[in-house]
């Protein structure tokens, strides 16, 4: 078996504490182990704003024709377990997974982990992390996984919208104006979002769908800009698709009367 026990110092914001790290940075097992239907968050992406911790939880089954004897998984981002840039530790005594019995071969198993800004997060790392995961049977058979499941951590964003004049008569021009933000990990407040492409969209009154409009960019303080003639009354908003590190967002929506 070639995983140690070890206290491990992290390179950048966290230590790594009474947990079990691997000896050699490849997938490794002897015997019948598994480890399957790895979920990060439920499935969902992780995003975090500028100040509030975020408990991220980690749920997976494993199989051996012993039974199981103990798991353990571990979040990274980076290169690989051995060199990462950030993590976080399993919010148990010894950092191992809770494991509870559903057959004499098989469990499931679940570890909680918190991420926070300005400690384990921190801009550089927002994107795809991994989770490095260990299992090992009651006759010692064990399964090794670098990459158990990769999931996305991302810095929360805000989408603002104004539509103005309120009223306006039909034909002129409006003017919609907007901010894109996004959490700063490494400052603990929002920053505009520069360089990115936002879709102003309108909802005619009564109806059901949003329609794009035109397509603009952010400019160096996330700030948006553009006009669109009055046509009818209407709700205004604009959409961000997301990025690696960010998510989806759509502003609220602003109401013009068009008289």
């Amino acid at each position: 078996m070639r995983i140690r026990a070890t206290v491990a110092a992290v390179s950048g914001a966290l230590a790594l504490s009474a947990l079990v790290v691997p000896a050699a940075h490849a997938d490794d097992s002897e015997g019948d182990t598994k480890i399957s239907n790895v979920s990060v968050n439920g499935g969902k992406a992780v995003v975090a704003g500028t100040t509030a911790a975020k408990k991220v939880t980690v749920t997976f089954t494993v199989t051996d024709d012993s039974g199981v004897d103990w798991a353990q998984a571990i979040l990274f981002h980076g290169p690989s377990i051995e060199n990462p840039d950030s993590g976080a530790v399993a919010d148990s005594v010894d950092g191992r997974a809770s494991c509870s019995k559903v057959s004499a071969t098989t469990s499931t198993c679940k570890s909680t982990f918190t991420l926070e800004p300005g400690y384990n997060l921190v801009n550089k790392v927002a994107g795809t992390w991994k989770v490095w995961a260990v299992a090992v049977g009651k006759d010692a058979d064990y399964v090794q996984k670098d990459n158990a499941k990769s999931f996305k951590v991302q810095r929360a964003a805000k989408l603002t919208v104004n539509a103005s004049p309120e009223p306006v008569k039909k034909g002129r021009s409006i003017t919609v104006t907007g901010k894109l933000t996004r959490a700063n990990w490494d400052t603990g407040r929002y920053a505009g979002y520069t360089g990115q492409s936002v879709k102003l969209q309108y909802k005619k009154k009564g109806a059901k769908t949003y329609s794009t409009l035109k397509t603009i960019k952010t400019n160096s303080k996330g700030d948006l800009k553009t006009t669109v003639k009055a046509s009818a009354d209407g709700y205004f908003r604009y959409s961000f698709a997301g990025t690696s590190t960010t998510p989806a967002v759509n502003s609220t929506a602003d109401f013009v009367d068009v008289k």
